[in-house]
């Protein structure tokens, strides 16, 4: 049983060290309002600088992919791209989305991207684009409405991993062998809260 809580600690603290690192690289800051305060630095250092994205949702999930490409998604089912380095960004959301909250976002390059919707029961949903946000598919909609799908993390372009709130005291993992396209729920045993 002691193994087992240290495993779930090291998946909270991966998971959140993905988060954190995400957010340290970013071109622009995802939570909170849509602009980001860039602070030029000396020739050649990094800095930021004001970019405004064009919405005035609440950006929650961010995705650096290079220097150039980003994703971010928020409240009322959106999701920007931009690929000139946060000069410009593109409203790539999903249609018919507006009653669902993005969380969080995963993006392998410009044209491929995960998002979760947040929520109880069928509310936690996950789709993905492979065309950069021209069309979207849904590759899991949750089905136990006790369950609160809230994180997402992939660890290549193919392997990842998504969590729920606890579920009768264990937490609910689902898990992707092949880039978000498919789904399934991982066994429960140990993986108590």
């Amino acid at each position: 049983m002691r193994s087992m809580g240290k495993t779930r600690r090291m998946l909270s603290v991966g998971l959140c060290a993905v988060a954190m690192a995400a957010a340290t690289a970013a071109p622009a800051k995802a939570e909170g309002a849509a602009p980001a305060v860039d602070r030029p630095g000396a020739a050649g250092t990094p800095g930021w600088s004001l970019k405004d994205t064009g919405t005035d949702v609440r950006l929650r999930g961010l995705a650096p992919v290079s220097r150039k490409t980003a994703w971010v998604a928020g409240s009322k089912g959106t999701v920007l791209r931009t690929t000139d380095g946060g000069r410009s960004w593109l409203d790539v959301s999903p249609p018919g989305a507006e009653a669902l909250e993005f969380r969080d976002v995963e993006a392998f390059d410009a044209r491929r991207a995960v998002v979760l919707a947040i929520g109880e029961g069928e509310a936690s949903r996950v789709l993905r684009t492979e065309d950069g946000g021209a069309s979207w598919t849904e590759s899991f909609r949750n089905t136990d409405a006790r369950a609160f799908y809230d994180c997402i993390t992939f660890f290549d372009s193919r392997n990842g991993l998504a969590m729920s709130d606890p579920v009768d005291g264990k937490y609910r993992i689902l898990s992707t062998g092949d880039g978000g396209r498919s789904w399934e729920v991982l066994p429960d045993a140990g993986m108590e809260s």
